[in-house]
């Protein structure tokens, strides 16, 4: 199994313990997880109080090449708040120094925004994937990329960064998965059954440059909430999504393991999907 979704360091909370990278390794071992995308923590300064930076991450991807994949910390306002700062020529340096994609994106802007398009575009343009949080709005109280309800702002930056790979990820995205959601609920991890698809699905479908982070609760929420929607979910979008854990704290369930495993095993999902979300895809886009 590759993980999309992984953090090292302390997080908000008083007194949480720290994640090290002893405690991860030793969390992948027991999940039976071969290599994991380790991803800065505190990307934004509405994200976290605490930093670990790309410097961070390359560094524990030095000692474990063969256990982590780097992913490098930018946001939409560094470089001067400006529309036109060139990110590529850092973007390459990081590249070059091994990272294979940028972020996970958490700056509180709209996903439209030409801060963030700017952003997206110099990803295409050196061949990093961004991996964004997405949000409900642009508020106090929430941090990420946000987009209004049945995203309209992400159709349209999908539309015009075609070079650009997207990594959807969180509540506002996963709660799309289907057309029954409101405001009242996407900002959650709504339950019950998926009586039909919603704009994510939709959104996959149309975009090859749109992937899936099943990671955290808002991605396994996704695909439990509603079994048979659920396993039919994965075999349709089979190679547009992506297995993660969001590991962030010490002891840290994850369900969504046995969940695949179980799925395969009692023959829900196919082989060839499980193979190529828990791997594959990974394999194809950022390895």
């Amino acid at each position: 199994m590759i993980d999309i979704h992984t953090h090292i360091g302390r997080g908000t909370v008083k007194d949480e313990p720290a994640v090290n990278e002893k405690e991860l390794l030793k969390r992948m071992d027991e999940l039976e997880i071969e290599r994991a995308v380790l991803l800065p923590r505190g990307v934004s300064p509405e994200c976290s109080f605490f930093h670990f930076e790309t410097e961070d991450v390359l560094e524990v991807y030095k000692k474990h090449p063969d256990r982590f994949i780097s992913f490098c910390k930018l946001d939409p306002r560094n470089g001067g708040n400006s529309p036109d700062t060139n990110f590529s020529w850092l973007l390459e340096e990081y590249k070059e120094k091994g990272c294979k994609g940028v972020g996970e994106l958490t700056g509180n802007l709209y996903i439209d925004d030409p801060l963030y398009k700017n952003l997206f575009y110099h990803c295409g343009k050196v061949g990093l994937p961004a991996l964004f949080h997405l949000a409900v709005g642009v508020k106090y109280g929430i941090y990420g990329a946000a987009d209004d309800i049945h995203l309209p702002r992400l159709e349209k930056v999908l539309k015009e960064l075609p070079d650009t790979i997207f990594i959807g990820h969180a509540m506002a995205f996963w709660s799309e998965i289907t057309s029954e959601v409101d405001e009242e609920t996407r900002g959650g991890y709504p339950k019950g059954p998926v009586k039909s698809p919603g704009r994510v699905p939709e959104l996959l479908k149309k975009y090859p440059n749109l992937y899936g982070d099943l990671s955290a609760g808002s991605g396994f929420n996704a695909i439990s909430r509603d079994s048979e929607f659920g396993y039919r979910f994965l075999e349709e979008f089979r190679d547009k999504l992506l297995f993660g854990t969001d590991i962030c704290h010490i002891n840290q369930d994850a369900p969504i393991v046995l969940y695949f495993k179980k799925a395969l095993a009692e023959s829900k999902i196919s082989q060839t999907a499980y193979e190529k979300i828990t791997e594959g895809n990974a394999k194809k886009i950022i390895v």
